[in-house]
């Protein structure tokens, strides 16, 4: 199976398992269990909710423990958050402000999740053990994955 079909069935089953869901929480299990498992390069898969102005907090995940608070002003998905902005990092030792949550970490890909107000609300954080692991591919099918979430959050 080529990466296109491989997300083009990953991004169909996780539409299918969040019709008609309205708990968030339940949501970002789902979707973190179900990319966990499609692609054999994510290593850690899991959300960070704002909890508090400036806050990450973590939230359902797959794979080893993560950090359990990320302030805005530290790490990649501090980055994320603070500038609303996908952060696609080939190597987390060259980041400056890493956080080493998981010393195997090498690369990682957080995206925000933002309300339609433009109000981050969470990051989706994707990490690998593997340099460069995350391809643009990645990035556009996980960014499309945060929009739908963000747009069924419901409240802000």
């Amino acid at each position: 199976m080529t990466e296109s079909e491989r997300w083009e069935q990953t991004r169909l089953r996780i539409t299918g398992l969040l019709d008609g869901e309205t708990d968030i929480i339940a949501m970002m299990a789902t979707v973190a269990c179900e990319l966990h498992h499609a692609f054999d390069h994510f290593h850690w898969t899991g959300f960070y909710r704002v909890t508090a102005p400036n806050l990450l907090v973590i939230g359902p995940y797959q794979g080893g423990h993560g950090c359990l608070r990320i302030p805005f002003d530290k790490g990649v998905c501090g980055a994320a958050a603070r500038t609303r902005t996908t952060q696609r990092v080939a190597d987390v030792n060259a980041f400056p402000g890493h956080i080493a949550c998981s010393s195997s970490t090498q690369s990682e890909l957080v995206v925000p999740i933002c309300g339609p107000s433009g109000t981050v609300l969470a990051v989706l954080d994707l990490d690998s053990d593997t340099l460069n692991a995350f391809t643009e591919a990645d990035q556009l099918n996980v960014e499309a994955v945060c929009s739908d979430l963000g747009a069924r959050w419901g409240t802000e």
